[in-house]
């Protein structure tokens, strides 16, 4: 299947080539056509297999087939649940809109108030938003939720997971003159996500694609067992100093983690950026850009980054420290081989996380390969997942006496 064969307007075409996208993905080709059908979707595709354009491109057919017919709000409006990821989508959005005539907007927390008033007081057709901002505008009625014809939720599992529960149930409800609603992650587990959707979407069609077998190997993962922090320190320094390690992102659990390891690494005259929770948005933009623009090769970051970074040319993941769930582990490593790239996800694993490493390969279906390097091979042998044993039932009560045998008489 070309792009040609998604019924899209030739000036969305032009966008798509000038990017230099080849054939849909696997979720494009399944999503696209349903989603100009008119119907709602629920849909789910691994990180990194071009999930983003499979809403966008529809979206931006819809803008064109159903032109403004008086001025007014987005008529478009995509959720997402980190600053990065509305940045991301908002350049993708633009750069395939670049030969249209459609208005594109972005508003996030973070940015000064006074940055959003263009956004909000002209015609909008497309509105890229994260949950808390726009509820303070839809608080103090700065935005009308009313010309939103199209609703796409993108990582709704995610934002789920951050708290935002009420904000998309007040948002859905909102919203309510809509036509059609998309619901995009890259996994659609859990109940209240299942229960969520059930509530916002009486009749979705559903679309789960799983990549082809090629796409499945474009990412090769493996382990290095670590003795403690020391060692897993100089296994990080010696894949961050190969040659073949040209750009990469190294995860981290803690702000407290990602401070002290920022700091080694510097010392041992490897230049990096970084990403946390709670940062300032020109520096988050900055350390994008810095990153982006490969003026620096490491980002370190916590979780905060495995959604929101979207970088073709990232070669390595780094799971410095463990993820904590076992999905959060897929999120963090499809920030490797992306848009058909090869891409290389290694995992430092000490004693304490072999439970989670077991986690993971029972998520994954897969059993991550050990690899040792000569000069850093690990002291102790791999721990293993403690297994509980069944505590046997204990009777509390008093038990009862053996009657004495009787005595045998004595003989005479």
């Amino acid at each position: 299947m070309h792009f040609e064969d998604l019924d899209l307007d030739a000036a969305i075409l032009e966008g798509i080539k000038a990017l230099g996208y080849q054939k849909p993905t696997t979720i494009q080709q399944q999503a696209i056509p349903v989603a100009l059908d008119g119907r709602d979707l629920l849909a789910s595709a691994p990180t990194g297999t071009g999930k983003t354009a499979a809403y966008l491109l529809p979206a931006l057919q819809h803008l064109i087939d159903f032109p403004r017919k008086k001025p007014g709000f987005a008529r478009v409006l995509i959720m997402t649940p980190t600053r990065e990821l509305a940045y991301q989508t908002y350049e993708q959005a633009k750069s395939l809109a670049q030969f249209t005539e459609l208005s594109l907007g972005v508003i996030t927390g973070g940015i000064n108030y006074g940055s959003h008033h263009e956004v909000l007081n002209k015609n909008n057709d497309l509105l890229i938003a994260t949950p808390g901002r726009l509820m303070e505008y839809l608080e103090n009625e700065t935005f009308n939720p009313l010309d939103v014809e199209l609703l796409i939720l993108d990582e709704a599992d995610r934002m789920l997971d951050m708290g935002f529960l009420k904000e998309m149930d007040r948002i859905a409800a909102e919203t309510k003159r809509r036509k059609h609603t998309w619901l995009y992650s890259a996994t659609l587990e859990g109940a209240s996500l299942i229960k969520f959707a059930r509530q916002i979407m009486p009749d979705p069609a559903e679309v789960y694609a799983s990549p082809p077998r090629r796409e499945k190997q474009k990412i090769q993962q493996w382990i290095h067992l670590a003795d403690d922090y020391d060692h897993k320190f100089k296994l990080l320094v010696h894949w961050l100093k190969q040659e073949e390690t040209q750009k990469s992102i190294v995860f981290v659990k803690t702000r407290e983690r990602l401070q002290t390891l920022i700091g080694q690494l510097q010392s041992e005259g490897l230049k990096t950026c970084w990403l946390q929770g709670e940062m300032p948005q020109h520096k988050r933009n900055q350390a994008i850009d810095a990153f982006h623009q490969n003026k620096v090769s490491i980002l370190v970051a916590t979780d905060v980054a495995a959604r929101g970074i979207d970088v073709d040319d990232v070669t390595h993941v780094i799971n410095f420290d463990m993820p904590r769930k076992a999905d959060v582990y897929l999120h963090r490593i499809g920030r490797t081989g992306r848009a058909g790239k090869k891409g290389n996800a290694l995992s430092l694993v000490e004693a304490h996380d072999m439970e989670i490493l077991s986690k993971v390969e029972r998520y994954t279906d897969q059993k991550l390969a050990r690899r040792v390097i000569e000069s850093l091979k690990p002291k102790h042998k791999a721990a293993k997942v403690p297994v509980k044993k069944k505590k046997k039932k204990v009777n509390t009560a008093t038990p009862a006496k053996k009657p004495k045998k009787p005595k045998k008489p004595k003989k005479k």
